[in-house]
């Protein structure tokens, strides 16, 4: 990869970058311009929710709670209760036509109207909610 340009006179090739938010700059006159408007530091890839995708579809998760550590999958994995729910033909043809959808949120919805799901979510939010001692 050659040099970057300069981000603030895109004349010349950058020989900087700003310590603050890493903006390619190439002499002190572009930095003073550039800090002329305060800039801050980039998020860390670590901070940055990673899009999802699923059948061609991205899903941004903004929050990361909502995504499940490997021990909460591993739990729900190992639980023959939920095991034992998934024997149930309509439950499983449930999760095959959310999993299979264009739109999985509105599929889901669709199934949290039937007995079945809903019972079957609910067993798997208890897994995962903290347990009262």
């Amino acid at each position: 990869m050659g040099p970057r340009k300069c981000e603030v006179c895109r004349d010349t090739d950058s020989k900087y970058k700003c310590p603050s938010c890493l903006l390619p700059y190439c002499s002190i006159p572009c930095f003073k311009k550039h800090k002329e408007i305060p800039c801050m530091k980039p998020p860390s890839p670590q901070s940055i929710p990673a899009p999802i995708s699923h059948n061609g579809t991205s899903y941004q998760i903004d929050e990361e709670n909502c995504v499940l550590k490997r021990s909460q999958l591993e739990s729900i994995a190992a639980s023959n209760e939920i095991r034992d729910a998934l024997r149930n033909d309509e439950l499983r043809k449930s999760i095959l036509k959310i999993d299979s959808s264009k739109d999985a949120f509105e599929e889901l919805d669709k199934a949290m109207e039937g007995q079945s799901f809903k019972e079957f979510a609910d067993k798997i939010l208890c897994l995962l909610s903290p347990q009262e001692q």
